[in-house]
């Protein structure tokens, strides 16, 4: 497996404090460190309070979302992270990467990587663990999605379809099925327990890049590529009745992302969030489709992942600074503002 290694950092740095008078708006505290010194790719809500991204600069960081600080940082991949997913009742974090590998970390653990999980031929692109860390399913740009067993490492089943460009995968909570996005403009439903195809929605206008499951198990979103204000939609699916779309999300002017259901809160209708490189992140009502708040990151560069830590918590991984942490405030309206960057 190479020099593999995993090293810990732990840094005490504080976030600005809020309202704070004469602040222009939220920044690193001085001295820390970024998580990544980077572009980061991906990014992931871990525990409570903990959340794990991937980066251009080949690492896997462990991050606790309240205070910024790096508590973990995973080295092994020769090249980019691309993607970043986590089993929290297991305690695992597993990583894809342009290498062609996907890895595994233990929290726990002192040394690398608990388990390699080679054999795709090109980049891999999409990956989705069981809720209880079993079983991986990973996609690549060479057309195909494999199933792994994480303890063994052993490859379960392999299954090919031409032309399926993985985008992203993402597992339907308490169900055995994985939703996969694809540059064919197509969204798969996979059965896990044969990796078989069962169902395919219709054909998008775009590519589609990214894909999120409901936590209810009902819905699946989609989202699109886009230029100048053309296609960068994201979709409403219904998984029981899966004959149409349900609702589209019409308002970014690039490429659309990312996207992610938003936990329910007290006083919040069922609510998406989505982000594009045209550097904002949206927060839309579910069922109408209406856009219910808008924030512009600017000098961040194209954005590449969202990750929902509470009803009114987002992260936010960037291209050009970084992961930002995003609140929703519901005063005079609902409001999406940037609370820190790290």
């Amino acid at each position: 497996m190479g020099k593999l290694q995993s090293k810990t950092s732990v840094q005490t740095s504080k976030y600005r404090a809020e309202g704070s008078a004469g602040e222009p708006g939220p920044s690193r505290a001085a001295g820390r460190s970024p998580a990544h010194s980077e572009a980061v790719t991906s990014v992931a809500a871990l525990q409570t309070d903990l959340c794990v991204s991937g980066g251009r600069d080949k690492a896997v960081a462990v991050c606790s979302w309240r205070s910024g600080a790096v508590l973990r940082r995973f080295l092994g991949h020769q090249r980019e992270v691309t993607k970043v997913s986590t089993a929290p009742a297991s305690g695992r974090v597993f990583s894809a990467s342009r290498d062609r590998t996907v890895l595994m970390w233990e929290l726990e653990a002192a040394a690398g990587p608990s388990q390699h999980f080679p054999g795709h031929e090109l980049v891999v692109t999409g990956l989705a663990v069981s809720p209880d860390g079993s079983t991986l399913c990973t996609g690549s740009r060479d057309n195909s999605v494999c199933k792994w067993d994480t303890e063994t490492g052993q490859c379960l089943a392999r299954a090919a379809v031409s032309r399926n460009l993985v985008t992203h995968l993402c597992w339907v909570p308490g169900e055995p099925y994985v939703i996969q996005s694809s540059e064919d403009k197509t969204i798969r439903v996979w059965d896990s327990r044969e990796l078989r195809v069962a169902h395919s929605f219709p054909a998008k206008q775009h590519i589609q890049t990214c894909c999120a499951a409901s936590p209810d198990a009902r819905y699946c979103l989609s989202c699109s590529s886009g230029a100048a204000g053309r296609g960068g939609e994201a979709t409403l699916w219904d998984l029981r009745q899966t004959r149409s779309q349900v609702c589209e999300y019409r308002g970014h002017f690039q490429t659309t992302t990312s996207c992610v259901f938003l936990p329910r809160g007290p006083a919040l209708a069922p609510s998406i969030a989505t982000s594009s490189c045209d550097s904002t992140v949206k927060v839309w009502d579910r069922d109408t489709g209406a856009c219910l708040a808008t924030l512009c990151l600017e000098g961040s560069g194209p954005l590449a992942s969202l990750a929902a830590c509470d009803s009114s918590t987002l992260l936010c991984a960037s291209s050009g600074s970084g992961i930002h942490l995003l609140r929703l405030r519901d005063g005079r309206g609902l409001a999406l503002e940037e609370v820190a960057v790290f």
